[in-house]
């Protein structure tokens, strides 16, 4: 499935200015993202990321966000709501899939467990969206992540908006972007393992 098109498709049968919640792993995808749907809801961002072991890269990825969101001016309002952090729930997760491979059976599970919180947290406060910024990275398997939001949208009174945010140049427009910033990007998704990977 084109999940792009079907994003635009979506978008052109909402009314404009509906409440989106949008989970974000960092400020450099958040900027491509909200430049490009930022014009159709009001957003606010799902800061939920208990993959990220350390807690100083935890909080140097949000102080960024916050940054990013004072400076982007998109035609509604975006604002911030922060997550519980508790990596304790991502190693529970991840117990017996710690030696996958980076793009495996433990990433799947990771997407999984943070949309869900995402489409919890969207019908609990009367969201009409929810989607995710994932998408954007040529790293994250988007067809999974739209996969997992389709199935949540049947369990939450909510809507998963369809993405495939890197397409349309979306990942080298987050790049400049975070130039024009001046955002901190990170080289790893934030958990133990792939960092390993990197070292």
């Amino acid at each position: 499935m084109n999940y792009d098109f079907e994003m635009e498709k979506q978008i052109k049968e909402i009314d404009e200015g509906e409440k989106l919640l949008l989970h974000a792993c960092c400020a450099p995808c958040s900027s491509a993202v909200l430049e490009r749907i930022g014009n159709f809801f009001e957003i606010s961002i799902l800061y939920y990321n208990p993959n990220i072991t350390e807690k100083e890269e935890y909080e140097k990825r949000i102080v960024e966000i916050k940054k990013l969101i004072s400076m982007i001016h998109p035609k509604y309002k975006v604002s911030l709501i922060e997550g519980n952090y508790n990596p304790e729930k991502f190693f529970e997760m991840a117990k017996g899939l710690e030696k996958e491979p980076e793009r495996g059976k433990r990433c799947y599970k990771c997407y999984e467990m943070r949309l869900e919180e995402t489409a919890k947290i969207a019908e609990k406060l009367g969201f009409n969206h929810f989607a995710t910024t994932l998408t954007l990275s040529p790293h994250k398997n988007s067809n999974w992540i739209n996969e997992i939001g389709e199935e949540l949208t049947k369990k939450y009174n909510t809507n998963y908006l369809y993405s495939d945010f890197k397409k349309k140049n979306g990942y080298k427009r987050s790049i400049e972007l975070s130039k024009e910033y001046n955002l901190y990007r990170q080289d790893y998704c934030g958990c133990i393992y792939s960092k390993r990977g990197n070292d």
